[in-house]
């Protein structure tokens, strides 16, 4: 259910969490090769969790596939009389490319993807989809610069 890749590094207090949730026997939470995760990360996966190569990791970072509930605006939507502990998860997979850089006291949300190449910065969360070779920070995370090939420059998104 956890493939560790190969040199994966750890910090104190980390917590990985792969659920089983039926038979399909798919590994829930993948990395890739060389993923350094610092101290007190927090990884939960329902449904997947893909890390790719080079990967970094800061401290006090929650990355997850899933949530109590869902909250969109549909006819899905759990009610506020539900005890959190009682809603239904809703799930979404994850995905962080290669060469990421996760900063400090990040959290993912279900459904994220992460382009290669990309850095979050501290505290940002993070939903949706980020563009490789992009830096994004904020709450919602959104980029605000862009490594441009030609000038080998990171560039302000205006």
């Amino acid at each position: 259910m956890i493939d560790l890749g190969k040199q994966l590094t750890t910090g104190t207090g980390c917590r990985i969490e792969a659920f089983l949730t039926g038979n399909d026997g798919h590994k829930k939470i993948k990395f890739g090769n060389r993923v350094q995760i610092n101290d007190y990360v927090h990884l939960s996966a329902l449904d997947s969790i893909e890390i790719g190569d080079d990967v970094l990791i800061a401290s006090h970072v929650y990355i997850s596939d899933n949530t109590h509930g869902s909250y969109s605006g549909d006819t899905y939507d759990t009610p506020p009389d539900v005890p959190p502990t009682e809603r239904p998860y809703a799930t979404a997979p994850v995905r962080i490319g290669d060469r990421v850089w996760i900063g400090e006291g990040v959290i993912v949300m279900p459904g994220t993807t992460i382009g290669s190449g990309s850095i979050i910065g501290a505290h940002s969360v993070v939903k949706g989809v980020i563009p490789a070779d992009t830096i994004a920070a904020g709450t919602p995370a959104r980029p605000i610069k862009r490594w441009n090939r030609e000038s080998e420059q990171w560039e302000r998104i205006i």
